[in-house]
């Protein structure tokens, strides 16, 4: 055997002691580089899509008029009053400002993990008030004063040139 890879005698072991390589092994790829920009590697809040919130909230409507005419014909009453209720409370709650969402309470609690929609609303909702709370900026940047700090650590640094008149050399801050 070369290296000491594989048996050291193949007597006993049921196999012939034959070496192969392994090739369903997946060696981790070098993660130094990416291909893709880090531009792209930011975080970047999905934004709801409005026609799909506008179509829930008018199905909250529908099924909260549905209800009332169920529970109104259950209790046998005339159909021209069964419309007239229905229509009254479909108006009723299509001028109001909540639409009947008071499952949703715009804080994202009572919201399914299908509603992805509701929930992005919710979690912009709540990072623009805790921004508000905190006083950030519209227009901060993750990491922006770092870049700030190093542009102003690199304008401090005077470059001098060397004596032979060579390359130029920073000066240490110490």
């Amino acid at each position: 055997m070369s290296s000491n890879v594989g048996l050291t005698t193949p007597r006993g072991s049921g196999t012939s002691g034959y070496v192969q390589r392994n090739l369903s092994n997946l060696r981790p790829r070098d993660t130094s580089f990416s291909p893709y920009p880090t531009d792209s590697l930011k975080h970047r809040q999905r934004q709801p899509n409005a026609e799909i919130l506008e179509h829930d909230r008018l199905r909250q409507i529908e099924v909260q008029v549905f209800d009332l005419r169920d529970k109104l014909e259950d209790e046998e009453v005339a159909e021209d009053e069964i419309e007239a209720q229905t229509e009254a409370l479909r108006r009723k709650l299509l001028s109001s400002d909540d639409g009947g969402q008071a499952k949703g309470d715009g804080k994202g609690k009572g919201l399914k993990a299908h509603q992805v929609h509701e929930l992005a609303k919710a979690k912009i909702e709540e990072s623009e008030r805790l921004r508000r709370a905190l006083g950030i900026r519209e227009d901060y940047e993750e990491g922006g004063h770092w870049k700030r700090g190093e542009e102003r650590l690199r304008e401090g640094i005077p470059e001098a040139k060397n004596e032979e008149g060579g390359r130029p050399v920073k000066k240490e801050r110490w």
